[in-house]
């Protein structure tokens, strides 16, 4: 497998830069998700560490020795597409091999390996089906396939769920966690689903702008985001974020409520306090923080939905477990949860976690 490093590596088409500093160190075996907007530079990033677009600047590593002028082929890294892009007059077999084909693999080589795939990704009793005859999922797992058979460094994921519906997706999720698991190989993915990213990677890495916002392990990222955009970006449903302002260790919000909290470092620079809907907690009107009246309730059967309007403050959504029994038009109670609660500069910044002086 191997241990891949990137060190100031950009990425400009003429005037424009894509990619700015890029400095990124995946370990050996490790799976790596990079999430971000469209255009914000990730899929670009995946085809420089390929070798399918040139590295503009700095310094990009396989196992120690540089690569920035090394063909795709001299790399020995597979990449899996968002386009399956199989040979559609090849069977499943032939299009799993034909990496090895034309490098003139001895037969019994490439039908070896290609044997070793379809048993890991359950293709065994499908070898000889042409691709028109297999199912969306299943062209995936060639593609992957492919992949595996070239026994490669590291495998290189652009989008590869995409075209897939909901349920294929989940499905191929758990193909790709458990090849991870089986292989020990070196992963990088690159995925526009959060959902995806927080349940894959060992470490995701949040790209905006052409910049990384923040690197982390998934409950680092959703737990203590470096920043607005990175608190925003990762969850689902999104964070709450509304204006705010601090003193000592209170935040005061726009109709006047007042949230203490346990810490007091950097609150003077607060301009608006995020809470996520999980930790909105429903209570007595003497336990309040805020009274709102719902506005429409989405009941999704594990869990249920709640979009309140709070006067100057705005809308805030609260997530309940299960079948929550609330109604629009409903006057209820809300108090935040103090060690949950985040607050960000006017910049976007994260100041220090509200529960970090508490700990």
């Amino acid at each position: 497998m191997a241990r891949i490093e990137l060190k100031g590596v950009a990425k400009r088409y003429g005037s424009v830069e894509v990619l700015r500093d890029i400095d990124l160190e995946i370990g050996d075996g490790e799976f790596i998700v990079l999430v971000g907007p469209s255009g914000c530079g990730k899929s670009t990033l995946l085809r420089m560490i390929a070798g399918l677009e040139p590295i503009s600047g700095g310094d990009f590593f396989i196992d120690g020795t540089r690569m920035n002028d090394a063909r795709p082929r001299e790399r020995d890294i597979a990449m899996v597409f968002q386009s399956y892009a199989l040979y559609p007059h090849m069977d499943v077999a032939r299009n799993m091999g034909f990496s090895m084909e034309i490098r003139r693999r001895p037969p019994a080589e490439r039908t070896s390996r290609v044997k070793q795939a379809a048993e890991t990704l359950g293709l065994s009793a499908l070898t000889e089906r042409l691709p028109r005859a297999l199912s969306g999922g299943q062209r995936q797992r060639v593609a992957m396939g492919r992949a595996i058979v070239r026994d490669p460094r590291a495998f290189l994921f652009d989008e590869p769920l995409s075209n897939l519906d909901a349920a294929l997706r989940v499905e191929m999720r758990l193909e790709i966690a458990r090849l991870h698991k089986r292989l020990g190989a070196t992963m990088v993915y690159v995925t526009h689903d959060q959902v995806e990213a927080l349940t894959l990677a060992d470490r995701i890495v949040v790209l905006d702008g052409g910049d990384i916002q923040q690197i982390g392990t998934p409950l680092t990222l959703y737990e203590r985001p470096a920043n607005k955009f990175v608190a925003c970006f990762i969850g689902s449903p999104t964070m709450n974020v509304v204006p705010a302002t601090g003193r000592d260790r209170t935040l005061s919000l726009k109709n006047g409520a007042q949230i203490a909290l346990p810490q007091s470092a950097g609150l003077e620079r607060a301009a608006e306090l995020g809470i996520r809907p999980e930790h909105i907690d429903l209570v007595a009107p003497e336990d309040a923080d805020l009274t709102g009246t719902v506005d429409l309730v989405e009941h999704l059967g594990s869990d249920t939905n709640v979009y309140v309007s709070i006067g100057d403050v705005g809308m805030l959504m609260v997530r309940r477990r299960g079948n929550a029994p609330i109604r629009s038009g409903e006057r209820i109670f809300l108090r935040l949860q103090r060690e949950n609660t985040h607050v960000f500069a006017s910049d976007g910044s994260a100041l220090a976690h509200a529960s970090a002086e508490a700990a």
